[in-house]
């Protein structure tokens, strides 16, 4: 673990981690699995910190309910919380010694699934860049379940380590990915309320934005600049979307660029470079590209079918 003033803890392997958090070595050097129940006191940085490894966490207890809006939702009793190798973890806030409160940390190094399709499929879960607060909250029947894959992992690591160890822990990791990723699916449908609200929201900073007279300099908006004015990371942004909706938050922006597009060229004589222009494009050639891919023509294909219905 590097330490350098001003700079965050870094672990870099399992077995450093397990040793500073005062652990016993691990069974096996690229995954882990740390049981709450038995390892209490363990001991954290107090500062930020960065895993180069996965991290799967299930706690508990959480620091109060989560709010959205003017209610709270979603189950009370406790939940995962999901880390990808090089991502920034901490300070917690509240909690003066957070690992210590979960129940069960799974730690599986990225070359403990070299050369498993699991490697790459891992990447496409979008919870492991999930912000904490948007943690995945579990129901007890959810929570019997995450916990029954836990312990399988944990047994098959305590046993006689052998040619079978490996493929066994890779399933039962992405057997709990694969329940990970139903239940946040479950979140997002449950929270139709909260996600209706956040709809709203998109779609009125996406109109002020595209309304705004100094849109040719201030670009099109990204998804991170949106999830930025929700307070939600951008990944939890798109995946809740597309549970809503059937759109990422991509599309979105783009179907309200394609809106105001076809407002300017039907109610204008402007040019397509200025319609480009004026929508934040540098090039116009990547404004007509997107355009005629969604909608089927080219600018000025739909401007004359335009003109010709009027």
């Amino acid at each position: 673990m590097k330490n350098d003033a001003n700079q965050p803890y870094r672990f870099d392997s399992l077995p450093e981690a397990h040793r500073i958090m005062g652990l016993p070595m691990p069974k096996h050097p690229l995954v882990s699995l740390i049981n709450g129940c038995q390892h209490g006191n363990i001991r954290m940085p107090s500062g930020t910190h960065v895993l180069y490894f996965y991290k799967i966490s299930y706690k508990p207890k959480f620091s109060g309910k989560l709010k959205y809006g003017q209610g709270y939702f979603d189950f009370d009793g406790g939940g995962m919380l999901f880390a990808a190798p090089g991502q920034l973890i901490g300070p917690h806030e509240g909690d003066e010694n957070p690992e210590s409160m979960a129940l069960a940390t799974l730690l599986i190094h990225p070359d403990f699934l070299w050369n498993h399709p699991l490697a790459r499929k891992i990447k496409q879960y979008g919870f492991f860049s999930y912000a904490t607060n948007e943690a995945l909250h579990l129901s007890d029947e959810e929570k019997e379940t995450i916990l029954s894959i836990f312990k399988m992992i944990e047994n098959e690591l305590n046993s006689r380590i052998d040619d079978f160890s490996q493929g066994v822990i890779l399933s039962q990791i992405e057997l709990l990915l694969n329940y990970a990723d139903r239940f946040y699916k479950r979140q997002f449908l449950t929270r139709n309320a909260v996600n209706t609200d956040l709809l709203q929201k998109l779609e009125d900073i996406l109109e002020r934005h595209f309304n705004d007279p100094e849109l040719a300099t201030k670009g099109t908006p990204t998804v991170q600049c949106l999830a930025g004015q929700l307070n939600l990371s951008p990944s939890y942004l798109s995946d809740m979307l597309r549970v809503s909706t059937g759109q990422s938050a991509q599309q979105h922006i783009h179907e309200k660029l394609i809106q105001k597009a076809k407002e300017i060229l039907s109610t204008t004589t402007l040019s397509v470079g200025e319609i480009a222009y004026a929508l934040g494009f540098e090039h116009s050639q990547s404004f007509s590209k997107l355009f005629r891919k969604k909608v089927n023509q080219s600018p000025l294909e739909f401007r004359r079918s335009f003109q010709m219905r009027a």
